[in-house]
Formats: C-alpha cells, sequence, structure tokens
C-alpha cells in the first residue's frame, strides 16, 4: 500500500496514456485506489481520481460520484428525485425574501448551512427571524452558497451515521450533540452510542449509497416523525470515531471488498480468454 498525497500530483493529459507524477516520480498503475479527499480539495482530489480511472485503476469513489455528493444541494436533489425523504430545502437567490421561504420551511428555527461544509463548519442554527436574514445575507456578501433547511425538533439535537461497504450497512451509530449545541458532530464534543437501525432505515442507506454510485459512503439522517431524513452522503467518511464507537474494523471491510473486486475481475478475464 502507498499513501499519495493527492494535492502533490501533478497530471498529464495528451496522446498516449495519461500519466501522473508525485514528486517528480512518475506514479504507475495501481490496482485499486482508496481516495480520502478534504473538502477543501474536493476538485483537486476528483482531478485525480479521474486520472486513476482513465489509467484503469479500481476506485471505491468514482469521481462524478464524489463532486455529486460534496454538493450538499446536488446531492439532495439527487436522493428527492429518487424518493429518498430529505429536510425540507431552499437555496435562497441573492435579495429573495426570507418570509416566504421560512413558510416554505415550516417556520422558524432554521438551518443555515454552507453547500461545502465539514464537521459541523459553516452550520449555524437560526431562531428569529433578525437572526436568518443577517447569517443569509453575511454569507452572499462572501460569495458564499448556502441552503436553508428546515429544523427537526423530535430529533433532539442527534443523528444518525451508518457506513456502507460494497451495498452492505457495516457499522451504524448515534450522534449526540452536547448540551445546548444542535449540532451532532463528534469534533464538537458530541457523544456517540451504537445504533440498531430498523428495516425501514436499512433500506434507505443503502439505497441512497446507491443512487450515488457510491461503494464506500456514510450516510447521514435524522429520526423525524416522517421517518428518516437524509442530510448528507459523504463520499469520504471518517472511520476513526464510528470504529472506536462500535469495534467493527471498517477499513478492514474495504479492504476485503477490494480484494473481492480483483479476485472477480481475474476470474473473468479467464474465462473471456
Amino acid at each position: 500500500m502507498h499513501i499519495v498525497d493527492h494535492t502533490r500530483c501533478t497530471l498529464a493529459v495528451g496522446r498516449g496514456r495519461p500519466r501522473i507524477y508525485y514528486n517528480d516520480y512518475p506514479l504507475e498503475r495501481f490496482d485499486a485506489v482508496i481516495p480520502r479527499i478534504g473538502a477543501s480539495v474536493t476538485l483537486q482530489g476528483a482531478s485525480v481520481i479521474s486520472h486513476f480511472e482513465m489509467m484503469q485503476s479500481f476506485t471505491v469513489a468514482r469521481s462524478e460520484a464524489l463532486l455529486q455528493s460534496r454538493d450538499k444541494l446536488r446531492c439532495l436533489q439527487k436522493l428527492a428525485r429518487c424518493g429518498i425523504e430529505v429536510p425540507r430545502t431552499v437555496l435562497a437567490a441573492a435579495g429573495q425574501d426570507l418570509m416566504p421561504l421560512l413558510g416554505e420551511l415550516g417556520g422558524l428555527p432554521v438551518v443555515v448551512k454552507l453547500l461545502e461544509s465539514t464537521h459541523g463548519n459553516g452550520v449555524l442554527l437560526a431562531e428569529s427571524y433578525r437572526a436568518a436574514e443577517s447569517m443569509i445575507e453575511a454569507f452572499q456578501r462572501l460569495g458564499e452558497r448556502i441552503i436553508i433547511q428546515e429544523f427537526i425538533r423530535e430529533a433532539k439535537g442527534a443523528d444518525i451515521r451508518a457506513l456502507v461497504v460494497a451495498g452492505e450497512v457495516v457499522a451504524a451509530m448515534k450522534r449526540q450533540a452536547r448540551s445546548g449545541e444542535f449540532r451532532s458532530n463528534l469534533h464538537r464534543g458530541a457523544s456517540a452510542e451504537v445504533a440498531n437501525l430498523s428495516d425501514e432505515e436499512m433500506e434507505v442507506v443503502r439505497k441512497s449509497v446507491k443512487m450515488l454510485g457510491l461503494d464506500v459512503a456514510g450516510v447521514d439522517f435524522l429520526r423525524s416523525r416522517r421517518g428518516p431524513l437524509v442530510m448528507e452522503v459523504n463520499a469520504s467518511p471518517g472511520l476513526e470515531g464510528i470504529e472506536g464507537v462500535t469495534g467493527v474494523d471498517v477499513a478492514g471491510k474495504v479492504i476485503e471488498f477490494i480484494e473481492r473486486h480483483r479476485e472477480e475481475l481475474q476470474n473473468f478475464n479467464a474465462s473471456t480468454r
């Protein structure tokens, strides 16, 4: 196994096969790639993944799937189009009157969220009209793309993170926000425990990952009166927290999936000779 910093890769495109140079050293074809792409370098990471795809390397997160899942609005649009329930969400145009939008979302409070936030950064709760208006105007002046979502009171500051590998839900945990906080990210002091998913929740998680074309992903959803509401599908989910809570070797399951794929490919090639 080789660890490659994708931000230091030079990509060459032209006649002949594509090439990747890493610290001036040409990278030959890898059997498989496990992308771990930070939110701040999504486009750069997707470009490197695409190059590996052109070199016929198997990747557990394809470039287009990464781009679609990383943009929160595009992800929600795709899920809703496939019949998966998501929180009511609006993308506000600059200068849009806020009052009808609040009506669309069921009233205050609302969650104001950057389209490419991570670890709870860029996610704010607006409990008054003035607060919501100020947050939205501030983000828009900075040129940031934001969405506004309904606040699910009955979730009581908790959400579920489920990890899927090759269509199987391999681990799930319930994250509970600390007192006075509505964001349930472990990086913000939330507590966590093993979660047991219902049949409906298992189906929603599996379908969400499949619809986005991902082999390995984390699905975050809220338990609401309307059933599970999918908030996000993460193509490069953190593993440390959920492995520590559940005791499941998720990384090992990813490796096993790659090994199975490799074996199936070899068997297929042998049968077609």
